[in-house]
């Protein structure tokens, strides 16, 4: 399994870091176990949960106009 740091994880779904620590402190997403260096290792799924966050935002931010 392909475990992805912070970084590739943002880029791989279109988003800021900052946005993934956003989504982690409000429970959005979990936060990952880290390694013994201190990064943090997502889930290769991690991915399509912000993909799925990101386009429910959209969808809400379209109802409200």
């Amino acid at each position: 399994m392909n475990r992805l740091k912070t970084g590739e994880l943002a880029k791989q779904a279109k988003v800021n870091v900052e946005t993934l620590r956003f989504y982690e402190r409000k429970g959005l997403l979990p936060e990952p176990p880290r390694l013994t260096s201190g990064y943090r290792e997502y889930p290769p799924d991690a991915v399509a949960r912000i993909r799925f966050i990101q386009r429910a935002k959209e969808l809400e931010i379209g109802r409200a106009h």
